[in-house]
């Protein structure tokens, strides 16, 4: 029997793989505009939010409630609550009509049988998660959403507790995510990174964001790293087919 061969990005070789979950290793579904006017609605019945586009929903909302704040604590709790209630009732009805990519189990098991872990980093909440992927458990090790961590990424710490539950540092670890904040967080906690362009982002604004490696999709990626079985289209060349 042959050696097992090792994963490679940049010239490292890679020990552990962390993903984002949507986009990533499921087909996108979430509408984010949908998601920011059910929240916008909740928010204004304490206080008009302002306009910031250039935040991320989960940060519009903190921001928001700061502004309450000072005058009425209870506003802005109540405000913080009813708006993170919205998203997640976006999010359930999204996940209603998600499904993992073709690739993303058979994947997730070859990463296992070379001995790699793998963790999930997401922003989403865990109910959505699972009703995608019911079987998370058996094929990651480590699943951290935003209920689980203290903060969410960008923030390196939502990496890096991801890390630490599957006992690997982040020299030796790939972070992998469809948009630019996935890289970004990545390149905070000191883990390589890969773009893929099967979610929101482009491929040239995951290049920009500073992505080691971008892919089409993680099949693509995982067949250059050198993950056995791996073929470019995500199909597992000598293992079976994908479905």
């Amino acid at each position: 029997m042959s050696a097992p061969r090792q994963l490679r990005c940049a010239g490292v070789t890679v020990r552990a793989v962390v993903f984002d979950f949507d986009g990533t290793l499921a087909v996108p579904t979430l509408d984010f505009g949908v998601m920011r006017r059910a929240v916008a609605e909740a928010m204004a019945a304490h206080l008009t939010p302002p306009e910031r586009p250039d935040l991320p929903v989960m940060e519009w909302i903190a921001h928001t409630a700061r502004l309450l704040e000072e005058r009425s604590p209870v506003g802005a709790s109540a405000l913080h609550a009813e708006a993170h209630a919205a998203i997640r009732r976006v999010e359930v009805q999204a996940a209603a009509r998600g499904s993992l990519f073709p690739f993303t189990r058979p994947m997730l098991a070859a990463l296992a049988a070379m001995g790699v872990p793998v963790a999930i980093v997401t922003r989403n909440c865990p109910e959505a998660v699972r009703a995608v992927f019911p079987d998370v458990d058996a094929l990651c090790p480590c699943l951290l959403t935003r209920d689980d961590v203290p903060s969410v990424k960008p923030d390196p710490d939502h990496l890096l507790r991801a890390l630490d539950g599957i006992g690997r540092a982040p020299g030796e670890a790939l972070m992998v995510g469809d948009h630019p904040m996935d890289i970004v967080t990545g390149r905070r906690a000191g883990t390589l990174t890969a773009g893929v362009a099967s979610g929101e982002s482009p491929a040239d604004a995951l290049h920009a964001a500073g992505a080691d490696m971008v892919a089409d999709h993680c099949g693509d990626l995982m067949a250059r790293l050198g993950l056995s079985g791996m073929d470019e289209t995500g199909g597992m060349g000598g293992m079976g087919g994908m479905g």
